[in-house]
């Protein structure tokens, strides 16, 4: 597999920001922020174009060889501000947690998307750039996807510990016939995000 690209800058660091979590019915959204160490690991590539062992090692290498912050929002915060706002502030909460760790100036963030936080959230205050289809792209994109997709699957596999019923171990929060049946069954729980719409269903049952 061939590993994306990375702009280089000679002025400032050039950080990478992608988030997971989304579209699931459950649990946070998190996104993670990474600049690339002259170490990272090979094979960086879009964390769903990869396999569950794949990104477990990649994650373990860019940890120890990258700057690296994570911004978690969870679902009761979702509900009050809503999931893109919920997005736009894990990307920010990722990038300021990296920048507390060793500091340094940012002359831009790259984020996976058509959208940036900038003028969306109110934390934001770095120069950045959107680029659709980034994580495929772009190796510091990459690497924060793998990042926010691991650290995400843990909590939902913790949070499937007390709340079997949904086989949150298998389907992360997202929607599938399983989870929705579980839903349908058991009601949602407090782990659920009950502005979408299925979950809003689920309650009125």
């Amino acid at each position: 597999m061939s590993c994306p690209s990375s702009l280089v800058s000679s002025s400032g660091l050039v950080v990478g920001v992608d988030e997971a979590g989304r579209g699931p019915l459950a649990g946070p959204v998190v996104a993670a922020a990474v600049i690339l160490g002259a170490g990272a690991p090979q094979g960086l590539a879009d964390s769903k174009k990869l396999t569950a062992r794949r990104r477990a090692w990649l994650e373990v290498g860019i940890k120890e060889t990258c700057r690296w912050g994570l911004g978690v929002v969870e679902a009761d915060e979702i509900d009050r501000i809503n999931i893109f706002a919920a997005t736009m502030k894990a990307m920010t909460l990722a990038v300021a947690d990296l920048l507390d760790r060793d500091g340094g100036v940012v002359e831009m963030v790259l984020i996976d998307g058509n959208k940036t936080p900038a003028g969306r959230d109110p934390g934001w205050v770095w120069p950045a750039r959107a680029i659709v289809g980034g994580d495929a792209t772009e190796a510091a994109i990459s690497a924060a996807s793998i990042l926010a997709k691991e650290h995400r699957d843990r909590i939902m596999r913790d949070a499937a510990q007390k709340w079997p019923q949904y086989g949150w171990e298998r389907n992360a929060g997202y929607g599938t016939p399983e989870h929705l049946a579980a839903l349908r069954e058991h009601g949602p729980c407090v782990f659920h995000r009950r502005s979408f719409a299925p979950v809003a269903q689920a309650l009125l049952l």
